[in-house]
């Protein structure tokens, strides 16, 4: 772990520059809105390490992959979010000395995030080699307002000298991704244009062809004051900007204003891009950066006035929670139903910024309880709306009659994944799509969604799971062969039991919906089975028998279930026998080696009893909880979250806690040594969960909010807010007593420690925590 980040409720500070940590703290520092986003880079030039980072919502480039596309099945390409063009440099020159943090002294430094007020703050001395020291300040913010605008103010004040500075405001589309296959370029130039104080170029992707013009204006004040300058285009290849010299006064501060806008076609018709850039600056820049900062933090209040968390007596938890919260709503605010979340946000290049099965496992709950019901909605949208395509990879593998099998990573609905252990057997991201239809509408009652788009997906993706199944004469059950579950330091097992489980949930669970839908619009259910020619009786009666006689691996001895047929063939042992310095096992051991141990990355049994609860009691799920724990090494970012739920429902409070830190410092401490990449956003999402379904033991059941929570020890108390079927719920939780106050006007049921409580428009109910006695 690194813990040089100071801990504080609202804030991400460091203080001092770490050089050897820079490419950890520019993930960390990362600024979004949703449409864009850039990393925590420097506007002035710097020559040490760094990943520059600046990315575009939407638009990706197909980067052929480098093994495999030659075969049968195998995905062309991987599809990665782009690293476009540099909208935040700024080159700063002191009669020819350039300022650069990697070749000068540097002083008093403090780099800030806000997350309070959606901003990120830099200040430091710098020394320079003639003697010259400069104060600098920058101050800049992803718009969530104007959500295709960055604004930055960037001041400079010489504390020893007079002298002419050389300012030199640009943007730089010679940019490549650091993860390119075949170390080529993405972009090709279309055009560029300059002007006094502002420049544009245009960019187009190679063979998906997104147009992205960032467009640039900027203003300069000295002593508070706006003053004229004269500036001198620039125009090279793929590069823009106006360089402007001028006077300057020892103690006297010079502010450059620097507004930027990322325009792509995905929202704009190419031939227009540039003239529209040039009407956004001109909006912006008449609000002007005071006014464009005040509705930032008007916005921003808004959301956490929704979503915040409190935590009361504990600094290191309060600061994680909220950190993932504020990475989670820049990276995706729901407004668009094309777009879906990537594991790393817009703060790397890792994982291609594409979909995984996270954003229906882990980040749905989050914005199910946080924000407007058509945000989840839009979600389920973006699955439905790629369902042809799910179809079309699974005929590609040699599945017929409609079945579809969803992409592991995905921009467009074509599986983009070229790891034969990811792309072709870990199959479960099928039943987590399923589960997230179940999981919407018993949250939202919204059974519309299931007439309209819900059994449509739930029936392709059943069909798939009806033909990946076969039946062993040996067994006499359905077995599934050859799969990788969650646990992906277990590649191409037979009866992963996390998968098979899932795929029998998902088959009962459609047929549940064939006799829903049916009952509550029988035309739209008959046209839906003339269109995808459903067999009811025939494809129910294969789903129910499949479900009934799948096999599911369970070692009668121990009483628990195994992850696969031959886990017991391991050497079994727990992770504290790992000799030290040997870990994260990833970055230490051969992958042959991992494979053949029993060291679980993420528990694939206990991530199915965390989805199934209901399914299993207490002391079932403590045995398995109880087996597989201590062989996790949790090295998968999802891992910590389930097991903090787990706990927290298990009473196993001191676990729950570290559970529930590691995930939520994942990356503001660096544990698996891999935040440089990019923040684990979709692991943010577990974050929440570790806190609301685990602390708050938030759960919806029946049709009605039910709460069994408890405050860890070093805890004075813990607040949140849910949203439920209208109504607007706090329920604070103390170490005697929780409250659930209702701020809307709708009235609200509530089943809290097992107390039905009725709760008016705008009233407030507290219930004392029972004791052991109680229970008794």
């Amino acid at each position: 772990m690194k813990q040089y980040l100071k801990h504080d409720p609202w804030l991400i500070v460091e203080e001092d520059f770490h050089r050897s940590y820079n490419e950890i703290t520019e993930s960390v520092m990362s600024l979004g809105n949703g449409r864009m986003g850039q990393r925590g880079n420097f506007e002035e030039n710097f020559s040490g390490k760094t990943l520059q980072g600046n990315y575009v919502a939407g638009v990706y480039y197909p980067d052929k992959t480098r093994v495999g596309w030659w075969k049968n099945g195998y995905p062309e390409y991987f599809a990665k979010v782009l690293n476009a063009a540099n909208w935040i440099g700024i080159s700063i020159n002191i009669e020819y000395e350039t300022l650069d943090l990697n070749t000068c002294e540097v002083r008093d430094f403090r780099r800030v995030l806000n997350m309070q007020e959606g901003y990120l703050e830099r200040s430091f001395v710098a020394l320079l080699k003639s003697g010259k020291e400069l104060q600098v300040n920058a101050k800049r913010f992803c718009s969530i307002v104007d959500d295709e605008a960055g604004v930055i103010r960037y001041s400079l004040t010489p504390l020893n000298f007079d002298a002419k500075i050389t300012i030199e405001p640009y943007i730089d589309g010679n940019i490549r991704n650091r993860d390119s296959n075949y170390d080529e370029t993405f972009w090709d130039e279309v055009r560029k244009e300059t002007g006094y104080g502002e420049a544009y170029i245009e960019l187009r992707t190679r063979k998906t062809g997104f147009h992205v013009c960032t467009g640039m204006a900027i203003e300069i004040e000295q002593d508070n004051a706006r003053i004229d300058f004269q500036s001198q285009p620039i125009r090279q290849e793929k590069y823009v900007a106006n360089r402007l010299t001028l006077d300057c006064r020892k103690g006297q501060e010079t502010a450059i204003y620097k507004y930027a806008v990322n325009l792509s076609s995905l929202n704009y018709d190419s031939d227009s891009v540039v003239s529209e850039a040039r009407k956004y600056l001109q909006r912006i820049t008449g609000k002007g950066f005071d006014r464009m900062l005040i509705e930032q933090q008007q916005a921003w209040a808004d959301k956490w006035k929704m979503n915040d968390i409190t935590i009361e007596g504990d600094v290191a938890a309060q600061q994680g929670i909220r950190f993932s919260i504020f990475q989670l709503n820049q990276t995706y605010t729901g407004e668009d139903e094309r777009l879906n979340i990537g594991p790393k946000g817009f703060t790397g290049e890792k994982y291609g910024g594409s979909t995984y099965w996270d954003t229906e496992a882990y980040c749905l709950p989050f914005y199910l309880a946080t924000a407007d019901q058509k945000v989840s909605r839009n979600l389920l949208l973006y699955r439905y709306k790629h369902l042809e395509k799910a179809i079309e990879n699974a005929q590609k593998l040699g599945f017929k009659a409609g079945a579809a099998l969803y992409p592991m990573v995905t921009m467009n609905g074509e599986e983009c994944h070229n790891e034969w252990e990811i792309t072709f057997e870990e199959i479960h991201r099928n039943g987590a799509i399923a589960y997230a239809i179940y999981d919407y509408v018993r949250y939202t009652g919204d059974s519309e969604y299931l007439t309209d788009y819900g059994l449509e997906v739930l029936i392709a993706i059943s069909r798939f799971w009806s033909q990946r199944v076969n039946w062993s004469e040996a067994k006499q059950q359905y077995v599934m062969l050859g799969v990788t579950g969650p646990n992906e330091y277990e590649n191409n097992v037979n009866n992963n039991w996390y998968t098979s489980y899932l795929a029998a949930w998902t088959l009962r669970y459609t047929v549940e919906t064939v006799g829903r839908v049916k009952q509550l619009n029988p035309e739209k259910f008959n046209e839906l089975c003339d269109r995808i020619h459903f067999r009811e009786e025939k494809e129910v009666a294969t789903a129910l028998h499949i479900a009934e006689n799948i096999h599911l691996p369970y070692d009668h001895n121990r009483q628990v279930f195994l992850q696969q047929e031959s886990f017991l063939d391991k050497e079994l042992m727990p992770v504290s026998e790992i000799p030290k310095g040997q870990r994260p096992l990833n970055q230490h051991w051969s992958w042959d080696r991992i494979l053949r141990s029993c060291f679980i990355k993420q528990a694939d049994v206990l991530q199915g009893m965390y989805f199934f609860e209901d399914d299993f009691d207490r002391e079932t799920l403590r045995r398995n909880f109880d087996f597989y724990e201590p062989m996790t090494v949790h090295e998968s970012s999802l891992s910590p979250c389930v097991h903090s739920v787990l706990a927290s429902q298990l009473g196993m409070k001191e676990k729950a806690y570290e559970m529930y830190l590691r995930t939520a410092r994942l990356d503001l401490d660096d544990y698996n040594n891999d935040t440089e990449d990019g923040c684990h956003i979709t692991s943010m999402a577990g974050t929440w969960l570790a806190v609301v379904k685990g602390f708050g033991g938030f759960r919806i059941k029946d049709e009605q909010v039910v709460l069994e929570p408890h405050c860890p020890d070093n805890w004075a108390s813990l607040a949140f807010k849910v949203r439920f079927r209208g109504a607007l719920l706090e329920i604070k939780v103390t170490q005697t007593d929780a409250s659930v106050q209702n701020f809307s006007e709708k009235p609200a049921e509530i089943l809290l420690f097992g107390k039905l409580l009725t709760l008016e428009g705008k009233s407030q109910k507290t219930v004392q925590r029972p004791t052991e006695s109680d229970a008794i």
